[in-house]
């Protein structure tokens, strides 16, 4: 019995697979040698891998966690509030670990993590907010590293980082205000582009002000 390369969509196939094109089909292969044109025992099914709830919820509390939580921090940056340092005070830190231009300094990162911070939450432009997020989490790991300390005393950070990686080449998740944005979906490509673009600007950032 052979099998031959023509193949007929089956009435009642998905058309639509969510996260996926070209859309999930589902194909019923002819026998040339059987008289009747089918072969009952020969199906065969293109259905690409499907996320379910449970990943787009799982997205959705990472998002809104990190997200939250750097919002909280840009807060006490900018604002002052929630015993932060404000411009000032952190401008000052900055001044301790070796940087120049601290004040600018200061409302860049407090800035970047307001905004990246909220389109977080909102699951929106998530490649660039997931980027800003990873590049400050990045010059923080890279000032605050102390080889000596239980994984680095940077635990905090790393966190935040790994989150933000995640986001990055995850996507925002069907919950999200990204869901119908090209890069939703093709989050890994977007995603590689802004990471990037997250390396090279905490390189600079690095090598220009400290």
């Amino acid at each position: 019995m052979s099998i031959d390369d023509d193949r007929t969509p089956v009435a009642g196939g998905s058309t639509d697979s969510g996260y996926f094109t070209p859309s999930e089909q589902r194909y019923t292969a002819y026998d040339s040698d059987d008289t009747t044109g089918f072969d009952d025992d020969v199906v065969a099914t293109r259905e690409p891998h499907k996320w379910h709830f449970g990943a787009d919820l799982g997205l959705l509390v990472l998002r809104v966690a990190l997200g939250a939580m750097l919002v909280g921090h840009g807060l006490q940056k900018v604002f002052g509030i929630m015993q932060g340092p404000g411009i000032d005070g952190f401008a000052k830190f900055l001044g301790t670990l070796g940087y120049q231009q601290t004040t600018l300094l200061a409302w860049v990162t407090g800035v970047t993590e307001l905004t990246a911070g909220s389109l977080l939450v909102l699951g929106l432009f998530t490649p660039a907010a997931a980027a800003g997020a990873l590049g400050v989490m990045a010059n923080a790991i890279w000032v605050k590293l102390d080889i000596k300390e239980f994984l680095g005393a940077v635990e905090l950070e790393s966190l935040y980082a790994a989150g933000a990686f995640a986001l990055l080449f995850a996507g925002a998740g069907k919950i999200s205000l990204d869901r119908n944005t090209p890069w939703f979906r093709r989050a890994p490509a977007f995603g590689f582009v802004f990471l990037v673009l997250a390396i090279g600007l905490s390189v600079a950032t690095l090598i220009v002000l400290r």
